[in-house]
């Protein structure tokens, strides 16, 4: 098998060209993180699974956190927190461990976009992390910094072009029909500015949470247009009784 750090076929590899992946660590178990990163990771993945259709035209996607990326059976993988990939399915028997973690020959193609959310100096998301997800052909690379470590934007976008990453201004990215913006707002109870999936407007995506008490609001809204309605044609019966004229009912 060829260890191209980018699968070229349209369809996945054989049964019998799949490396062997039984010496590679998909998981070390041992998670580290901070609290606000990783409340970020959750609302950036949840979000989507409860409020986004997908690309049009996609089967499917997956958006996770904090999962392997293998470009090959012999390196070991790069870790974002956040990725998205679309027309890709989970096996069924994902506890296998040929299916635990995002292998680009399981997969097929790499994901579309990486997301990473910078707590400290220490991950080198402008210097390493930026060339090997260039060479990893992943289309979009985002890089959140809510506290400025790395002396730059708060939200810095890269789109790849050619074999290396531009910096772009836009924020909506196009081949996956999706945008990226900061919204400051509340969210699980904790007030800041948040990495938002939008729309092509600008509307951020909804949560869970969100889609339930927007429903809640929509739903006392035509409750007391409804109350108002009638309070009215009572009050106009009341006045036609005045006047000696019994309303049609």
């Amino acid at each position: 098998m060829s260890e191209s750090i980018i699968l070229t076929d349209v369809g996945l590899l054989p049964e019998d060209l799949l490396p062997d992946v039984s010496h590679l660590v998909t998981e070390d178990d041992e998670p580290l993180d901070n609290l606000p990163s990783e409340k970020q990771q959750r609302l950036l993945t949840e979000t989507l699974y409860s409020s986004w259709n997908g690309a049009s035209n996609a089967q499917g996607f997956l958006v996770a956190a904090n999962v392997g990326l293998f470009t090959t059976g012999k390196q070991p993988p790069i870790v974002p927190d956040v990725f998205l990939s679309l027309d890709v399915q989970v096996a069924e028997n994902w506890w296998e461990k040929r299916h635990r973690s995002y292998f680009f020959w399981e997969f097929g193609k790499p994901p579309e976009v990486v997301i990473e959310i910078v707590s400290n100096r220490e991950g080198n998301e402008t210097g390493r992390k930026l060339l090997e997800y260039a060479r990893m052909r992943i289309m979009y690379y985002i890089i959140f910094d809510p506290t400025r470590q790395l002396g730059g934007e708060v939200l810095q976008m890269y789109e790849l072009r050619g074999r290396q990453y531009i910096a772009t201004s836009e924020q909506w990215l196009t081949e996956v029909e999706l945008g990226l913006c900061l919204w400051e707002g509340v969210y699980e109870g904790k007030r800041d500015v948040w990495l938002r999936w939008c729309d092509a407007e600008g509307n951020v995506i909804p949560t869970g949470a969100e889609r339930a008490e927007q429903e809640r609001l929509r739903a006392e809204l035509e409750r007391e247009a409804k109350e108002t309605a009638l309070q009215r044609v009572e009050r106009l019966a009341a006045q036609l009784r005045a006047l000696g004229v019994e309303p049609e009912v």
